[in-house]
């Protein structure tokens, strides 16, 4: 990432979006899974939540690299989070109430 503004900007985007698409199944489907896509919401914001603290609170090692390596690894764990928060929403989809 080139600075840590475009970092936090990419984790906002990125969480609201599958944010946004968990509010849109739910109002196109408001009786499949309701519990379920409220438990990814609030993962979702976790998920916001904890990645903001790690860029906001670096190691405090003075080895550039090593702060190079961290951002690195934020933006890694952004695209794999929600990749997994986006699965675990096309599974809610998949499923029919009984």
């Amino acid at each position: 990432m080139a600075n840590i503004r475009r970092l936090k900007k990419a984790i906002d985007s990125r969480v609201y979006e599958v944010i946004s698409d968990c509010f849109t199944y739910s109002e196109l489907h408001p009786d499949n899974n309701p519990d379920e896509v409220t438990g990814i919401i609030s993962d979702a914001v976790n998920f916001r939540n904890d990645l903001f603290h790690r860029v906001n609170n670096p190691s405090r090692e003075h080895d550039p690299g090593g702060i190079k390596a961290h951002y690195q690894q934020v933006n890694k764990d952004l695209d794999s989070g929600v990749d997994k928060l986006f699965e675990r929403l096309s599974s809610v989809s998949k499923k029919k109430k009984k």
